[in-house]
């Protein structure tokens, strides 16, 4: 899974192009989130895939011309990444655990 960010100013029609890039292609888009972002708008869009794919969708979506910005990377889990302290824990019995 690969997240996509597009920022684009709010034309009638430039969201529907967005979109229309990726459903085109046959590609299924789970997950759609649009939201102003100061003056412009910012979709975000998660999809499944191939390098090959990704070039064509770039290509595509700064060939809109309200399109200001495409940015992507790989999706993030929810689950913590990093280790963290067992709950009941303060933050200075583990600093103190950790030196000892």
């Amino acid at each position: 899974m690969q997240t996509f960010h597009i920022r684009y100013r709010n034309t009638q029609g430039t969201l529907m192009r967005i979109l229309n890039a990726a459903s085109r292609r046959g590609i299924d888009i789970p997950v759609v989130h649009a939201e102003p972002a100061e003056h412009d708008h910012q979709v975000t869009l998660t999809l499944e895939v191939n390098q090959k794919q990704v070039g064509q969708l770039y290509r595509e979506w700064y060939s809109i011309v309200d399109v200001i910005h495409v940015g992507s990377g790989a999706a993030h889990t929810q689950m913590w990444s990093s280790p963290h302290p067992p709950s009941g824990v303060t933050v200075d019995e583990a600093r103190a655990a950790a030196r000892a």
